[in-house]
Order: C-alpha cells, then structure tokens, then sequence
C-alpha cells in the first residue's frame, strides 16, 4: 500500500517530466492565453480584437492627425524668415536628393501636406552638413491651384510649382486614374527638368517620414547601391503596407527569412529549453519543435512588429525585391527616373490598374529591376483617398 501510494505522485511527476507534455502545454499557454492577451490591440496581429478596438482606434487617429495637422500649421507660423532664396526656375542648385511633394486639395481640415513638408523641413534643419545638398519641391496638382491653401502657404517657403493655372488643356474624357498617372509624371519630369538631380524622392502629401530616414537613405544609397545588383534599379520603394507585409502573402522571398528565424530560434530557444531542463544536450525534434513554435510566434504576433527592431542601425534594414501595391514614397535616380517616365508615357491607367500596378508591370514587360526598403521609411497618414470616395474611413 505504501509503495502505491508514492507511485501515484511519481507517476504524475514523470507525466510532468514528459518533454512532450510539457512543450503542449507551452505551446497551449502561449497561443491560447498569452499571446491573445498581449496582442489584442495590436493592429497588424491575427490576434487583434478588430470588432473590439478597429473603430475607437481609427476615431483616435484621425483626432490625432487633426492636432497633427495644426501643429504643422503653427510650425509654418512661427518661422519668421521664408526661404526664398531658391525659386524654381532662379539660381537653384543641383542638389543630390530633390524630394518632391505631390498634393492636391482634399479634407483641409488635417492639414496633409503641412504635416508631411514640416516634418522634411525640421529633419533637414537637423540633418545639418549631410542634408545640405538637399532641396524640396512641392507640385501642387490642384485643379484650381488657388483654391489649395495650404500649398499657397508653403510657397512662401519651399520652391513650387502649380501643373494647372487655367492656360493647360485638360482632357475632359480622363479618368481618375489616368490623371494621377499623368499627374504623378508631370511631377517628375518637372523635378528633372528644374533641378537636375541625381536622385528623386518622390511622396504623396499624405506621406510622413520617419525621424531616421535621412541617415538611412545615405547609408543605402552611398554603400548598399554601389553593389552590382542593386545598381540600376527602376525605382526603390519606402513604404508598403503593414497589413501586407506578413509571410503567409503572396511575395515568396520571405519564405527564406521566415525559414532563417525559425533556424536561429529554434536552436536559441532549443539551447535555453535543455539548459532549463537539465537535458544533456539537444535533439533535433526539439529544435524542430521551436523553429515551428518562433515561426508560427512571429507570424501570428504580426512580423511588421519584428521588422521595427532594423530600426536600431541603417545597416540592419533589408531591401528585398520589390512588391506591388502603392506608391506613397518612391525613389528614383536621375537615370531611372527618364527611364519610368518613358515608359509610363506608353500606358494608360485605368480602374484596376492605377500607376503602382503600371510600375510594377513595367518591371517584367521592360526586364527591370526594383525593390522595396524595410521597415518603412515614410508613415502613410491619411485616410481620405483622393481617387475613392470614403467618408467612414477605417485604419484597416
């Protein structure tokens, strides 16, 4: 009797002591209770609570992008001397990097473009030195140009220029599409024309870029695109959406970093399991338990997450090839920039093949070569498309 009664304990102690016991009961605590619990009010995670959180966060953030856009607008406000020392068309240099602003009128009352050109213009003033072949265009697309006020503010302090002041002939028959295609070129090629760049950063004024971008655009440009393989592309890319940036998407070459992580977790976590366990050494079934268990970890939490952590130095963020969906930040070199406007010249944008479709068309109809930076380096902002009408917008 007595020796039944101490098997009874062991016996449960042994069931404990199962390494396949115990790593159930990981895997179940991790993606039953606690990561749910963590992740709930993460937008990009699978387990984001949408019903829960999607309309509060998107009200919140357009409250903010209100308060946004009027602190951009008393930043404008309180600079006392306009730069107007470089007009286009005067005494403008050539600088390196020209960035480019698009804007047309829409929703004034966030302030788009004065958030987007405020935040250039303050990480200019405190790029110093490194920033000083820099310039900034604003092309304002406005139909009526005199009608968008916060581009006539900003003319008091950045070179503009207007595409439409009433001596332009508009096709009245174009469609959405093709005139932001026809648009976006006419930017570019006034881009080249005026200044005569080596490279052009071209954004949509509802693009704000991040605090690192001017250090990581030297970086990449100065010693990543010196590499043979990376020279000569049509255009480099700095935002794609973070909803699209998972494994499980249609672009296969995250398999290999998705693969990558598992390999180096596994082992790591595999490593930190026998030591904990008082194990002798590993086994390839748990290192391949791990590998699995960080690689689901990592898709479920949301790899646009992971990817912030690139952020700590330039030299850590990837350029991978490029994908197709949206065109808030591009860059193009000089040489590149004549290439896509000559063959833009030769489509026509249309509903369901707006101009990032065309560009990324481009790419196998020309055997060109583009890519995409990560994480991003620009913010997309707004809320309002200027080609689809929206008025309960929501962050997904």
């Amino acid at each position: 009797m007595l020796l039944r009664g101490l098997a009874q304990p062991w016996g449960r102690l042994c069931r404990w002591s199962n390494p396949f016991v115990q790593l159930l009961v990981l895997t179940v605590v991790t993606f039953v209770v606690l990561a749910p619990l963590a992740c709930q009010q993460l937008l990009y995670s699978y387990f984001y609570v949408r019903s829960w959180y999607l309309s509060p966060m998107s009200q919140e953030f357009l409250k903010q992008s209100r308060e946004d856009g009027l602190s951009a607008l008393r930043y404008f406000e309180r600079l006392r001397t306009p730069n107007t020392s470089e007009r286009l068309g005067g005494d403008a240099f050539h600088p390196w990097l020209l960035i480019t602003i698009i804007t047309v009128q829409r929703h004034p009352e966030f302030h788009y473009v004065l958030q987007v050109a405020s935040r250039f213009h303050r990480l200019l003033q405190e790029c110093g030195p490194p920033c000083r072949h820099h310039q900034i265009l604003l092309c304002n697309v406005e139909m009526n140009p005199g009608s968008h006020w916060d581009a006539r503010l900003l003319s008091s302090f950045m070179a503009t220029v207007n595409r439409y002041g009433g001596h332009e002939k508009v096709e009245l028959a174009l469609n959405q599409f093709e005139k932001e295609k026809q648009d976006y070129t006419y930017c570019l090629k006034k881009s080249l024309q005026a200044y005569n760049p080596e490279y052009v950063l071209m954004v949509e004024d509802d693009t704000v870029p991040e605090e690192e971008i001017f250090p990581v655009l030297h970086h990449l440009l100065q010693m990543r695109f010196s590499k043979a393989h990376l020279q000569d592309a049509l255009y480099v890319k700095l935002y794609h959406p973070e909803r699209l940036q998972r494994y499980i998407n249609p672009e296969p070459m995250r398999i290999l970093e998705w693969c990558g992580i598992g390999m180096f977790l596994g082992s790591l976590l595999g490593c930190i399991y026998a030591w904990a366990s008082s194990r002798s050494g590993l086994s390839w079934p748990i290192v391949l338990f791990f590998a699995l268990y960080s690689m689901l970890l990592v898709e479920l939490v949301g790899r646009h997450y992971f990817l912030e952590f690139r952020r700590l130095a330039p030299s850590l963020y990837s350029i991978v090839p490029v994908t197709e969906c949206c065109t808030p930040a591009m860059l193009f070199s000089a040489s590149s920039a004549r290439r896509a406007l000559g063959y833009l010249k030769e489509l026509r944008c249309r509903p369901g093949f707006a101009k990032d479709t065309a560009l990324y068309a481009l790419l196998r109809m020309k055997g060109e070569r583009a890519f995409v930076v990560e994480p991003n380096l620009v913010r997309h902002v707004g809320m309002f498309s200027s080609l689809r009408r929206n008025d309960s917008p929501k962050l997904l």
